[in-house]
């Protein structure tokens, strides 16, 4: 023998069998609480593989280190320069292995006893309790009742949305499908749903027929299936027994106030109640254009003229006007007024508070009553994926960003097929700047709403905002003169300023004055003020002039008569720089701010509004500041369709008095925003 150790008892000397133990329990621990801890922070199942790789494609790397090097009082050596005696009979090595395992078993057992034992079976009963409403099929002779069905299926709809044991999965994300699909299966799969009831109603004078089965959608196997023929007057019975069946089908536990929520009659009057139905139907005609509200306005009015007493009816009148205050409303009165009726008639439905929450938010800006009225309301319709969308822009008012993307997602559980929910939840990310995230959203709306203009026009916005003019106007090649909505036509009109086509944008507007018929005195005045900025920029002073008079005569009594609402006032601004009255525009610029001071998402659009104003009138130094500032916040715009990006100071002429600054060049040079 030459005295040399054996392979394995240098193995040992140079403590490769302390460092493989030691980082075998240890990478067994740092295992442990990443699958334990990343799902609370909803790191992705990738994020728990991706260290498992790591730390098993380091576990040989340390044993290599370990036999070739030793941890010495000196520090660390190579092992042939340590003496064998002079090895550290340190036993730290041990503790840390026995302290290691405690942890790793303890993360274990906690795991293994602490999840609910039930949880997989209540994630499973949860799913069995799953159910889609399709769109009825109209078989009435007279094909325009096709909106009858539409209401049918939605009150059906209302009624299971108060159950708290089911999932039911909102009409606006099935109302895309056919009333008989023959691919079933998928279409359960996509709404995340374990059954499907598919129906048809049939009317005749005041005779109406309706037929549905409840079908589970994995196994195509009917569950239960019935007729009604009733007269109109009783309609309502027949939605009750229908969401009654379904709930006793689905095993679903009934509360007492569930129980009786199911047999209230909203009217007994059936003109009304047809009226009621129509204007339903009516207000998902649409994403974002404000028309179908105006119809849906009118319907319901019909309705509570019909019926003074229908409370049903008119909660959603002052809901749809609150809707349409907003943007294009006359004045608050309106809303309140059918507000209180619904209150003075039934105080405590679930629909009345709804239209409470919902005037508090849009009127009022009251958003921390509006917060509470809503997560009030939501214990009574647990079904309803409105709350949540309404807490969404709630906590973007309120500057609480993570927040509204948490709402956002839990709506789309409940409405995976919303097309308007998707457009909204994808707006959101565009005031975070997440333009990937956003065009996802889109073109999930795209699929339900093929070639929608106003989704279009969003997705248009966003490759504006990201200085791909080209990719911009394909979204826009559908856009007109006569296109009916706001957003897309504001949108091309975008576009060609920023393409530097001012005449072209002038005739588009002309045409539209020409032969379109605007939906309100507001939407009028505003497209003068677009009409006024595109005929300065084409050169036309006294046109300019001419358009802004006729929006500032407009404008300035809209704002009279809705002193809290911004969005009159910041076009009314405007509508005074472009006439060149400085201290008209500052003072309604101001007075801007002074509306939105508490609100996160629309005090900067009021600064981005007086930045602009700044640039006009040569006051160069604030306008760049406030520019800056703007580029490193998210935010509701005033001016565009996104917040401030640097490509969009390059793209637009409001900005050309600024360009000559050193200060506003690197702005628009740091992609970084």
């Amino acid at each position: 023998m030459n005295g040399r150790p054996s392979f394995f008892a240098e193995l040992k000397r140079r403590n490769v069998y302390k460092v493989a133990i030691t980082y075998a329990v240890v990478g067994w621990l740092l295992i442990q609480i990443a699958t334990q801890v990343f799902p609370f922070f909803e790191v992705p199942n990738w994020g728990v593989r991706l260290m498992v790789l790591i730390i098993a494609f380091g576990f040989p790397i340390a044993l290599i280190l370990a036999w070739a090097f030793e941890l010495t009082p000196e520090g660390i050596k190579r092992t042939e320069d340590v003496e064998r005696t002079q090895q550290s009979r340190n036993r730290a090595w041990i503790y840390i292995v026995i302290i290691a395992g405690a942890i790793s078993l303890s993360l274990f057992f906690l795991g293994r006893y602490t999840a609910s034992p039930g949880a997989g079976a209540r994630q499973t009963e949860s799913f069995e309790k799953s159910i889609a409403v399709l769109p009825f099929e109209n078989l009435s002779d007279d094909k325009a009742n096709a909106y009858f069905g539409t209401g049918i299926q939605d009150e059906i709809m209302t009624r299971l949305a108060k159950i708290a044991d089911l999932k039911v999965i909102s009409r606006t994300s099935t109302q895309q499908y056919q009333s008989k699909p023959g691919n079933l299966s998928q279409i359960a799969k996509q709404l995340g749903v374990a059954h499907v009831l598919e129906g048809s109603v049939q009317k005749v004078g005041e005779q109406v027929r309706v037929n549905v089965q409840l079908i589970r959608a994995d196994r195509d196997s009917h569950l239960w299936a019935e007729t009604y023929d009733r007269k109109l007057t009783d309609i309502f019975g027949v939605e009750s027994d229908i969401a009654k069946s379904i709930a006793q089908a689905l095993q679903a536990k009934l509360s007492g106030h569930e129980e009786q929520a199911f047999g209230a009659k909203p009217t007994s009057n059936p003109e009304a109640y047809d009226a009621y139905l129509r204007g339903l139907a009516a207000e998902g005609e649409s994403i974002r254009s404000v028309y179908p509200i105006q119809k849906a306005i009118s319907f319901y009015k019909r309705a509570v003229h019909l019926d003074p007493a229908f409370a049903l009816a008119w909660s959603r009148l002052s809901r749809a006007h609150s809707l349409f205050y907003p943007s294009f409303g006359d004045s608050t009165e309106a809303a309140k007024r059918a507000l209180e009726t619904a209150q003075k008639l039934q105080p405590d439905s679930p629909e009345t508070l709804l239209a409470l929450a919902q005037y508090q938010y849009s009127e009022l800006h009251d958003y921390e009553a509006a917060r509470t009225n809503f997560l009030g309301v939501s214990k009574m319709l647990p079904g309803s994926s409105e709350i949540p969308a309404a807490l969404a822009q709630i906590a973007r008012h309120q500057g609480k960003w993570d927040e509204a993307v948490a709402y956002y997602d839990q709506a789309l559980v409940l409405d995976p097929r919303n097309a308007e929910l998707l457009t909204e939840t994808a707006d959101n990310y565009d005031d975070l700047r997440r333009f990937d995230d956003a065009l996802k959203l889109y073109d999930r709306a795209l699929e339900i709403r093929p070639n929608d203009l106003d989704v279009l026009a969003s997705k248009a916005a966003i490759y504006q905002a990201q200085g791909d003019l080209t990719q911009a106007a394909r979204c826009l090649e559908g856009v007109n003169a006569l296109t009916p909505s706001y957003e897309a036509v504001a949108q091309k009109v975008e576009q060609l300023i920023f393409e530097r086509n001012y005449r072209e944008a002038v005739q588009l507007l002309e045409t539209r004055f020409a032969q379109f018929q605007f939906g309100s005195e507001l939407e009028l005045a505003i497209f003068q003020e677009f009409l006024a900025s595109s005929r300065l920029l084409a050169g036309d002073i006294p046109g300019a002039k001419d358009s802004a008079e006729q929006a500032r005569k407009i404008l300035e009594v809209v704002c009279q008569n809705q002193p809290d609402n911004d969005f009159p006032a910041i076009h009314l601004a405007r509508t005074y720089a472009i006439l060149d009255d400085k201290e008209s525009a500052y003072k309604e610029a101001e007075h801007v701010s002074a509306l939105v001071q508490n609100d996160a998402i629309r005090r900067p659009g009021a600064e981005e509004n007086l930045a602009l104003i700044d640039a006009s009138f040569g006051n160069n130094a604030r306008a760049i500041s406030m520019i800056a500032h703007l580029l490193q916040i998210p935010y509701q715009s005033s001016l565009y369709a996104t917040p401030l990006t640097p490509a969009l100071l390059r793209l637009d002429p409001a900005c050309d008095a600024l360009r000559s600054d050193p200060a506003f060049q690197k702005l628009c040079q740091n992609e970084a925003h």
